[in-house]
């Protein structure tokens, strides 16, 4: 039996399965559930199943994308667990625990160039040809939400037993708040501790029971949004045993503020930190800064930072929601904050993701500006101050079917993700919108029958 198993059930004996899961495309959880009894197979003998499952869309269709899928009859590619990556899952009904996988490359390639975290994987690599380390966090933000809909199919905020206010009153940063969901906050803290994520600070947010919490940084970028997903599976799961809903879309209700995946990298040089925001013209931020977005070409990567039509309802002026490509420092109107701090705190605030990103391509994507900025030397475009999100930047692919169809053939896309991918990615999601689209919406009836 594979060691690390071993030492797992000394301290988990009750375990009845082992889930073995990797992420798709979305961002979602995907895998196979196995007895314990068989899972030290899964170590030398890993588990198959459809090598193109990470192009499933949304809703798991496969579009035959690139010939992946009905083309080249489907077969099958093995995954093998990631090493320090069996935790618990506290939230399961039956005692189970959970290893991520990887597939398998081919015998003509690294990896597979479809695989969201090898290409995240592949990028922090360049990095050390460089003589830097990436360090980055997370912030996530979520709202939970009554699972009964009202009269016209919408979702509401969740209200808490204890609280005799609207739910949907702002109370920002507010320890009532805090104190009225502190059950399925503590919950949530515990399974991160469980599973070895380090979680740090929970707030209130604007929005009616919307939260943030905070995750530490590490200099292992794979690592860090792995476990941004493992922090968003266990929110998404305690809710629902108390009896709330957690969502993953961006902006699910129409009068609250939205919600963002916020990512804070830092470049580490061996030897001690270095200043991401130094003026001079030769300072590592100065380089980095405008390859995240002052240039239309580097802009097509907006398309992994919003990839559903409800993310683009984030865009809108004067709401602390990035609509241009600005950059400041303590200034929450930008797209590229610095946060106050010095030294070893000095870092960026990427705010444009929202919180239905897939954190691999999210990073991936963060990561190919800033090396990209690093090898090319850009120079950056003055630093915002006041208000910078007054006014949209009429370059920004803000709407869904801009961001796709600029996503098509650009040279910075093929040089970090490989031709291939963002020409996957480019086709796979048009063909969901266009399956969305299919049906007939409610509203259509109330504004044109």
């Amino acid at each position: 039996m594979p060691a690390e198993l071993t030492a797992y059930l000394v301290k988990h004996p009750e375990t009845r399965f082992v889930d073995a899961v990797l992420y798709h495309l979305p961002g979602t959880a995907i895998g196979k559930r196995v007895p314990v009894r068989d899972a030290a197979k899964l170590w030398p003998g890993g588990v198959a199943f459809c090598a193109g499952i990470t192009t499933l869309d949304a809703l798991g269709t496969c579009w035959d994308v690139n010939g992946i899928g009905f083309s080249d009859g489907d077969p099958d590619a093995t995954s093998y667990p990631l090493p320090g990556t069996l935790v618990p899952v506290p939230w399961a009904s039956v005692p189970t625990a959970q290893v991520q996988i990887a597939p398998a490359p081919p015998q003509d390639a690294p990896h597979w160039w479809f695989d969201p975290r090898a290409l995240l994987a592949q990028i922090v690599e360049r990095f050390g040809e460089l003589g830097l380390k990436p360090v980055v966090a997370n912030e996530l933000e979520f709202y939970f939400v009554d699972p009964k809909r009202d009269a016209k199919g919408r979702i509401r905020p969740a209200r808490p037993a204890r609280s005799g206010r609207a739910p949907e009153a702002p109370r920002v940063l507010a320890f009532d708040k805090l104190d009225e969901w502190a059950p399925l906050l503590a919950e949530i803290d515990a399974a991160c501790r469980a599973q070895g994520v380090p979680a740090g600070a929970a707030t209130e947010e604007h929005g009616g029971a919307q939260f943030e919490v905070n995750l530490g940084h590490l200099d292992d970028p794979v690592l860090a949004f792995y476990h941004a997903l493992l922090l968003r599976a266990s929110s998404r799961a305690w809710r629902r045993g108390m009896g709330w809903r957690r969502r993953s879309c961006p902006n699910p209700l129409p009068i609250s503020p939205a919600r963002a995946c916020m990512s804070m990298p830092a470049l580490w040089m061996r030897r001690g930190a270095m200043s991401l925001t130094r003026p001079r013209p030769k300072a590592i931020g100065g380089w980095a800064m405008p390859s995240q977005g002052c240039r239309p070409r580097p802009l097509t990567r907006w398309r992994f930072f919003a990839p559903n039509i409800n993310s683009c309802r984030r865009f809108s002026a004067n709401q602390f929601v990035p609509v241009n490509t600005s950059w400041g420092v303590n200034n929450r109107s930008v797209s590229f904050r610095v946060p106050m701090g010095g030294g070893s705190a000095r870092r960026i605030e990427h705010r444009i993701a929202g919180a239905d990103a897939n954190p691999y391509l999210v990073m991936a994507a963060m990561l190919a500006g800033f090396h990209y900025g690093l090898v090319n030397k850009l120079t950056p475009t003055p630093q915002s101050t006041g208000n910078a999100g007054e006014e949209a930047d009429p370059e920004m692919p803000l709407r869904l079917w801009t961001a796709l169809d600029r996503l098509k053939g650009p040279a910075l896309m093929a040089e970090y993700f490989c031709p291939r991918y963002p020409a996957a990615y480019a086709a796979i999601k048009p063909s969901e919108f266009e399956a969305f689209m299919a049906d007939v919406l409610p509203r259509e009836y109330d504004w044109y029958l």
